[in-house]
């Protein structure tokens, strides 16, 4: 486990205000402007909830219609750090890692969303997971802190750049084998890599 740990602020995590959340004073074009704002906030949710559905469930093909294809990659675990860059690469990895011998489960909430333009974001996540290799008998659960930015291209809010840090991290050597009475990824997920 890494001794020296950054304090997970939002300084530290390059995180700056936006746009100020409130009405403005103008007129009905102003008003457009604003609703439009609640909607790329709403759109930016709803990109990063499809995002763990789709880890979740190994879809490939729409995990890849999420990303901006230069997305950056950078998760700290407790035994682990990974860098990925690209959009290929990224989705190849959650396919070897979300095999038919995985189970995930991930969760995140909390969002502190800025619109820092009408084509930039950044928002913070407060991630809750399980993740289950079923053929080395493992299980890891924990917590982390997501930091994304977002780029609105061509009128859709794609991932640029994903990050998290563990607040916890308990990896588990499991005795047996769960007996799961239901498996998505038993029948939807690829071969094992590992």
């Amino acid at each position: 486990m890494t001794k020296e740990r950054q304090v997970l602020s939002k300084q530290n995590l390059g995180i700056t205000p936006g746009l100020p959340l409130e009405a403005s004073q103008g007129g009905i074009e102003e008003l457009r402007r604003d609703i439009q704002r609640l909607m790329d906030m709403e759109a930016i949710r709803q990109l990063k909830y499809a995002y763990f559905r789709c880890v979740d469930t190994a879809n490939l093909e729409e995990l890849a219609t999420l990303f901006h294809e230069d997305v950056t990659v950078h998760f700290t675990g407790g035994s682990y750090e990974w860098k990925v860059q690209g959009r290929q690469d990224y989705v190849n990895n959650i396919g070897a890692s979300f095999s038919r011998e995985a189970v995930g489960q991930h969760n995140a909430h909390h969002p502190e969303i800025q619109m820092l333009s009408e084509t930039e974001a950044t928002a913070i996540w407060y991630l809750e997971d399980n993740m289950w290799i079923l053929n080395h008998n493992a299980r890891t659960r924990g917590t982390a802190l997501y930091w994304d930015r977002y780029l609105k291209v061509n009128g859709k809010w794609l991932i640029k750049d994903t990050n998290y840090e563990r607040i916890y991290e308990i990896n588990d050597q499991l005795e047996a084998r769960p007996n799961l009475s239901s498996h998505y990824l038993g029948a939807h997920g690829g071969e094992p890599q590992f």
